[in-house]
């Protein structure tokens, strides 16, 4: 297995992002509607922290969007081809990182369902359901929320 690296996400690599999430077979059938369509751009990456997950030939094989303000993890991806070779927890646990830089003091998640086994195992703690939203999302979906810990959030005496 190669290394993976991450990194800050730039404008030419929206497209491999948005074909990410396009070829995930994790929506395919019923979920198909949530990601039809979705793209990601350049403004979008400007405008989040998105961080990639990239091997030794710098492909990329995941990647995450934290959003400040409200703090949510809005995407989170990895390639089907990637998944069980710990490229997700590398992930989790630098968004983690970049949201105690950012001092924030948790962070939501409104969970794919199928996702949610992993992000409970990533530490996130389950508060609730969000409704269905039709007609794109005819499904609830799992609300939970990574709480930062506050040695790692800036200003309190974690890393800068």
């Amino acid at each position: 297995m190669q290394s993976t690296t991450i990194r800050r996400a730039v404008a030419r690599d929206a497209e491999c992002l948005t074909s990410l999430i396009r070829q995930s077979g994790a929506y395919r059938g019923r979920y198909a509607s949530i990601v039809s369509g979705h793209r990601v751009t350049a403004e979008y990456l400007a405008r989040h922290r998105v961080f990639a997950a990239v091997d030794g030939s710098e492909r990329i094989r995941g990647f995450y969007s934290l959003v400040l303000e409200p703090p949510e993890l809005d995407l989170a991806f990895v390639a089907d081809d990637a998944q069980g070779l710990g490229i997700g927890r590398q992930l989790i646990e630098h968004m983690v990182g970049q949201a105690g830089e950012a001092g924030l003091t948790s962070v939501r998640v409104v969970a794919h369902p199928p996702a949610e086994e992993f992000y409970r195992r990533m530490g996130a703690e389950r508060v609730g359901t969000v409704a269905p939203s039709p007609p794109k999302i005819t499904w609830e979906r799992p609300e939970l929320r990574f709480a930062v810990p506050a040695g790692a959030r800036a200003g309190a005496g974690g890393p800068r």
